[in-house]
């Protein structure tokens, strides 16, 4: 079960579900509210977004235990659900996850930085035609050989201003998503590998302006030491350093990472 980050779609991850599809059933969705599911309020909270994937999974008959993959935002939510539902989960791998100790291992300045972001301000209601083009052509470079029918549509709909907003809206609450996760209780014992980017990509320079690459490489660093930590919180956790990749393409430029670590935590 691959779980898209925030302002990503189940689409988004068709270059790694094709390859899981050869392994064991490999399923891709949008939450409610995104993609192509259908429009509800945003932000929601966690718990209403793994009710929804609890539904939507016992639906469609998916047999448990389950290995959950997570990105960023998606991380999070497979975490949460994992906490709240142990049973049905088989191991989990969590890429770049969003954390609510995230920025006690950023530099301050960096937090600084953030502290001064208004994301009510983020997107204007007219977007620059200069930002629609940049974004076209980031998904354009990282989608290059995939099908046509399949790129050419999704890459319109990313760089849509609903599609745009609605990337920004879903993760207004993190703060509150976080303290969920905090209060849910201990991770469960279960097989977990977290694949942590070591690059720097064109969509991560795009929406943080005004960081320098000293910084956004300290963030790397804390990163690391996040994701080791939290790694090791259970027996046999690992965390793989993967280069080549930033934040928001480590799925479309190492799908060959993804799926290994698929493929290891399938034969635990």
């Amino acid at each position: 079960m691959l779980l898209p980050g925030g302002g990503a779609v189940g689409l988004d991850y068709l270059n790694v579900q094709e390859r899981a599809a050869a392994l064991t059933t490999s399923v891709l969705y949008d939450r409610a509210g995104t993609g192509w599911s259908d429009r509800v309020e945003l932000p929601r909270t966690s718990a209403q977004v793994t009710d929804e994937l609890r539904g939507l999974l016992r639906t469609a008959d998916v047999p448990t235990p389950r290995l959950l993959v997570g990105h960023s935002l998606g991380g999070l939510y497979a975490r949460h659900y994992a906490q709240r539902f142990p049973d049905e989960v088989s191991g989990l791998l969590l890429l770049d996850p969003a954390h609510e100790d995230y920025r006690a291992y950023m530099p301050q300045q960096l937090v600084d930085h953030w502290d001064a972001w208004d994301p009510d301000q983020a997107l204007p209601d007219k977007l620059p035609d200069e930002l629609i083009q940049l974004y076209r052509g980031l998904f354009a470079q990282e989608m290059a050989d995939w099908p046509g029918e399949i790129r050419e549509p999704l890459i319109e709909r990313h760089v849509s201003p609903e599609w745009l907003r609605v990337g920004f809206e879903e993760a207004k609450n993190v703060d509150q998503l976080y303290d969920e996760i905090r209060h849910a209780g201990p991770m469960p014992d279960v097989p977990l590998i977290v694949l942590s980017s070591m690059g720097i990509d064109g969509f991560k320079e795009a929406v943080l302006v005004g960081e320098s690459e000293s910084l956004l490489h300290e963030e790397i660093e804390g990163k690391r030491r996040l994701y080791t930590a939290l790694a090791e919180s259970v027996p046999g956790g690992e965390n793989r350093l993967i280069d080549g990749a930033g934040h928001a393409t480590i799925h479309l430029r190492r799908p060959d990472a993804v799926l290994q670590a698929i493929q290891d935590l399938l034969g635990r």
